[in-house]
């Protein structure tokens, strides 16, 4: 829920009273966003959501109660799940992905300008993954899945893969159009080709896709493929 001022309405769910202050007032210096709510387990987290209709749901993983896991696909219906949590197993991050989660940040792995950012990203469906989580999932595919998308069995270019490796990277479009000089135009361009090859509709499906969660969505049930993210992107 936009708020009557016009900022992304972001709901804070995390056992800890001490997270909670802290990300509350780095959330508040910034006057696009606004904490419209706090929860300390899952119970809470979904009424919490029911009240207020968040844009953005910052959720813990391991809380009392009910945890993060088993609520994820039910807050993934109306808000965008930005998983903020100290755990990094690869399990657990593909649980979250698969239920709906949007992206998935390890604590102490970004400063506040990047959570700013990734906030608003997860609210225009933008994956996002701090750096231990997306190690994490190259792990699971290099253990899991060797022949994954990633190593093979895609139709991208050359051209493409590079595109789609900043991508998994959590990069913006202008910072890989930097990084690749060339037109933030192009960049879109290809990531659009992308998830046309890829058989997904959002960063996070494609993500999870190439480094091996999953496999294009033409020969996957319901659980991964398009539609599993029910906040579509945007923009690529």
């Amino acid at each position: 829920m936009t708020t009557e001022q016009g900022s992304l309405g972001v709901l804070i769910v995390d056992d800890s009273p001490v997270v909670r202050t802290g990300l509350r007032a780095l959330i508040g210096t910034e006057p696009d966003l606004a904490v419209v709510g706090e929860a300390s387990n899952g119970d809470e987290a979904i009424r919490m959501a029911a009240a207020t209709r968040p844009d953005v749901v910052l959720l813990d993983v391991r809380m009392p109660r009910r945890d993060g896991l088993s609520v994820v696909a039910e807050l993934a219906g109306s808000s965008a799940v930005l998983m903020l949590t100290f755990t990094d197993d690869p399990s657990v991050i593909s649980q979250a992905l698969s239920a709906g989660a949007v992206g998935y940040l390890v604590h102490g792995t970004f400063d506040a300008s990047a959570l700013s950012h990734m906030i608003r990203g997860a609210a225009a469906g933008v994956g996002a993954f701090s750096g231990p989580a997306l190690a994490a999932l190259r792990t699971t595919a290099q253990v899991e899945a060797p022949s994954g998308l990633r190593d093979g069995g895609h139709s991208l270019s050359p051209r493409q893969v590079e595109v789609m490796d900043l991508v998994a990277e959590g990069r913006s479009n202008s910072d890989i159009a930097r990084t690749l000089f060339v037109a933030e135009k192009t960049v879109k361009n290809h990531i659009n080709q992308i998830f046309a090859s890829l058989c997904v509709s959002s960063r996070a499906e494609a993500i999870a896709a190439w480094v091996g969660l999953g496999k294009p969505a033409a020969n996957l049930g319901p659980s991964v493929g398009p539609g599993t993210l029910r906040r579509a992107p945007l923009d690529p």
